[in-house]
């Protein structure tokens, strides 16, 4: 039986200001109406799977959980303290899958690819499947389409099965050596994704990573429940470096001759259409584009401009005679950057995190596990934000100590506690929580409940919240 393991830890930091370490990229629904997570998981349709494991950081559980539930599929989430990168991810993930006793495939996705032809994809992953069966552990190496400088390759050996031996991991070329390896053939893109069993994966990191081996091991043996969630400990799981997969477990065994119960390591072809959408040039070539090569989205204008990436979240957005740009407009920020200089996103988000810019990490909308809401304004001593509650949604019992909430109702009921008292506000009625007030917002309706909320005070951060009572286990917690 294969056991998928999806990887949604990643911060997408290439694609700022749509991907915010807040709002990482695989939640983006960049393609289409589903997010990149959720196209990971419905890609898994019509093969004999067991429930995805998925991990991802604790800071986006709810968002996590929400985006898992819309799509119907079952899932099991596991959360990380922090990020610690591929490596232990999947250690803890095989430790996890031997737990019932069973000595699954582990089919090792991450959330934030595009996979374009699912049927290939499907293949790919039957011609890997002996491999794997026979103690293999197998990679997928995507046929290249172009001399690309933004992947690193895989150098295939000797043919394995319906695969080759790995020969070597090679680092992201520069252009002639890239032109090179697409002339010589035998080189393909390293793809991220793997299949093994998971007791094949521990042995290789038993070998190879001993401490991380016993620290993932630890990890999942304290792990704890909480609601739809398996927190891993935090303690033993921190004690892991950050490190790749590629590094710790396939660089190194490909140089080997194999260890204790691991053949080595295999690569398996993908021609699949695939992309890691890792930059802004990734996402203009998986685009849908005019006859003049502009790819646009939401309300965009342009007059003598080609081959643009344009994206438009809430005001229009014009162009004049303009070429091979990427502008990207939301709430809060706008981009405008040549699309060949990609790559330098994540230096610009840096930067902005090192002068302490929150629009680096905050998305302007934020997600709870009773909704969302979304800054509108915000000027000395006010905020204006519009509040979102799911049907049965609730937020905490809480006071703030420095500021006061006015509520206008837009659509929808609200329950709202105040003090010892509760009643009902409809829609264009309003009620006023004071400076110290204990209170609590609750939608008991069967309709998202809408509201716009101002604040007033001398401080208006997230963290005046005192939390006396939390259906979702917050009071130390966001």
């Amino acid at each position: 039986m294969i056991q998928p393991v999806i990887l949604s830890g990643g911060s997408g930091t290439r694609l700022w200001p749509l991907s915010r370490r807040d709002y990482p990229k695989q939640f983006l629904r960049l393609t289409g109406e589903s997010s990149l997570l959720q196209l990971t998981l419905v890609r898994l349709g019509g093969l004999n799977t067991l429930p995805a494991i998925v991990i991802g950081n604790q800071a986006h559980r709810f968002l996590l959980a929400e985006q898992l539930r819309e799509t119907g599929h079952a899932a099991r989430i596991m959360l990380e303290p922090e990020g610690r990168n591929t490596a232990p991810a999947i250690g803890c993930a095989a430790w996890f899958a031997l737990q019932g006793g069973d000595d699954p495939l582990l089919l090792v996705l991450p959330a934030d690819h595009q996979i374009r032809d699912t049927a290939a994809f499907h293949a790919s992953l039957k011609s890997a499947q002996p491999l794997a069966e026979a103690g293999y552990l197998v990679t997928f190496g995507v046929v290249p389409e172009r001399a690309e400088t933004g992947y690193g390759y895989l150098k295939c050996g000797a043919v394995v099965g319906k695969g080759y031996e790995l020969e070597c991991f090679v680092e992201k070329p520069d252009l002639s050596r890239a032109e090179a390896y697409l002339e010589e053939g035998g080189y393909l893109w390293n793809g991220g994704i793997f299949m093994f069993r998971a007791s094949v994966y521990l042995n290789a990191l038993q070998r190879l990573q001993p401490d991380m081996y016993r620290a993932c091991e630890q990890a999942v043996a304290l792990a704890k429940e909480d609601l739809d969630f398996l927190r891993l400990d935090s303690q033993t799981f921190c004690q892991n470096p950050s490190d790749s997969i590629d590094y710790a477990v396939m660089e190194p065994l490909a140089s080997i001759e194999g260890t204790e119960g691991v053949k080595g390591a295999a690569v398996v072809p993908l021609d699949a259409g695939w992309s890691d959408i890792g930059s802004f040039t990734a996402l203009w070539e998986v685009s849908d584009k005019n006859e003049l090569g502009n790819a646009t989205e939401g309300n965009v204008w342009t007059i003598d401009s080609r081959n643009l990436l344009v994206r438009a979240e809430h005001r229009l957005v014009a162009t004049l005679g303009l070429d091979d740009l990427v502008i990207i407009e939301t709430s809060d920020c706008v981009l405008v950057a040549r699309r060949d200089q990609g790559q330098q996103i994540k230096t610009l988000m840096t930067g902005l995190e090192q002068a302490g810019r929150e629009e680096a990490s905050r998305s302007a909308q934020v997600h709870r596990p009773w909704g969302s809401f979304t800054a509108v304004d915000r000027g000395q001593r006010y905020q204006v934000k519009h509040i979102s509650v799911a049907p049965g949604g609730r937020l905490s019992l809480q006071r703030h100590h420095h500021r006061a909430e006015h509520w206008v109702v837009v659509s929808g009921t609200a329950k709202v506690t105040l003090g010892e008292t509760t009643f009902l506000v409809s829609e264009n009625q309003s009620t006023y929580i004071p400076i110290g007030e204990v209170h609590r917002l609750e939608n008991p309706g069967k309709i998202p409940l809408e509201l716009i909320e101002v604040q007033s005070g001398a401080y208006l951060g997230e963290d005046d919240i005192q939390r006396l009572d939390d259906a979702y286990t917050r009071l130390d917690d966001k």
